[in-house]
């Protein structure tokens, strides 16, 4: 192995391609494995990261590697590790301040990741980390989904919303979901019980006394979202403002406290009005919830659904597609083949 790889990366904020080039090996830690990455997958989160969009949440050293999840082969192991081995076959999303999975190894912390499901190949792995964790910790973790219980997803089509519908299928929840006309099969196929064409019906008008609402357009879409909840329910939005609350639990800084604060007031004041809970759900690694879902997949309860595959050297043609906005399901890169 060579003390170099090539990774994509950016120099400044707002730059919108992506440079791939050839940098340092990552180090390893105690508790790392060394990754070497077959396929990742793109995500709204890169587009925002690349356009400066969380720099108050996440102030990043340049050059900065995108990509947030993926799935790849051990390649070594830190004297901590025990759980994993040389020649694993692994899948994970890392953590916020060690992201970088456009690349061609990662150094990963061992309890961000779990191992593959046996039935998924490493391009279909590379697209569940994120937007699966990112729907458990929305449907099970915070707003503690039952069966019996009605939740609008939005979205859902899209990455996030094509494993939320399982997901909430999975855990007996009626399930209302938005999408275009030309997705309604798509959408009921996997599960939902409700669908709303967003380009002729407001769902704010239709759809009434619902136990929890997934946000992920936000704007007017997440301000809507409380007239669909009924009292003692949760809103839970991955493109909404952050709140106070959020900003003190992630060990923000009082003043950024205060900023989110006064940004999120009329967010708060709407959850007040209904009875309801708003949360601003930044998605955390975990390897444990990631063998949950890991579990599901065997079982063939969930499944990812993938859009297109790039190859690594036409990763900015996929940056591309991706903001375009019509993926049904994920975006994969393919890495380790090319």
């Amino acid at each position: 192995m060579t003390n170099t790889m090539q990774a994509a990366q950016i120099n400044h904020y707002h730059q919108n391609q992506l440079v791939i080039q050839p940098t340092s090996l990552p180090r390893l830690q105690a508790n790392d494995v060394l990754v070497k990455i077959m396929a990742a997958s793109i995500n709204p989160l890169d587009l925002k990261i690349m356009a400066g969009g969380l720099k108050l949440i996440l102030p990043y050293q340049m050059p900065l590697t995108l990509g947030n999840d993926f799935a790849g082969e051990v390649v070594a192991v830190g004297p901590n590790v025990t759980q994993f081995k040389v020649g694993d076959a692994v899948y994970g999303r890392p953590r916020k301040n060690r992201i970088g999975t456009f690349a061609e190894y990662l150094a990963v912390n061992a309890e961000d990741i779990a191992l593959k499901p046996q039935n998924l190949d490493y391009q279909q792995a590379a697209a569940l980390p994120l937007v699966g964790l990112t729907s458990y910790q929305a449907l099970h973790d915070l707003m503690d989904l039952h069966p019996g219980q009605k939740v609008l997803i939005q979205g859902g089509a899209g990455g996030i919303g094509t494993l939320a519908i399982q997901l909430a299928k999975s855990m007996g929840a009626f399930v209302a979901t938005t999408a275009s006309r030309k997705n309604f099969e798509l959408v009921t196929a996997l599960g939902a019980d409700r669908v709303i064409d967003y380009h002729t019906e407001n769902f704010a008008e239709v759809l009434s006394d619902y136990d929890a609402v997934f946000d992920t357009r936000g704007g007017h879409t997440l301000e809507q979202a409380f007239r669909v909840v009924k009292p003692g329910g949760h809103v839970v939005s991955i493109s909404g403002l952050p709140t106070a609350q959020f900003a003190k639990d992630y060990g923000l800084p009082r003043w950024k406290q205060a900023l989110f604060g006064l940004a999120s007031h009329r967010l708060m004041r709407l959850a007040r009005q209904s009875q309801a809970t708003y949360h601003f759900l930044f998605m955390w690694p975990s390897g444990q919830e990631l063998q949950l879902l890991t579990n599901l997949v065997e079982r063939q309860t969930l499944r990812p659904l993938i859009d297109r595959v790039f190859t690594f050297d036409h990763l900015n043609q996929a940056l591309d597609y991706s903001r375009k906005g019509h993926a049904r399901g994920k975006i994969v890169i393919n890495i380790g083949e090319r």
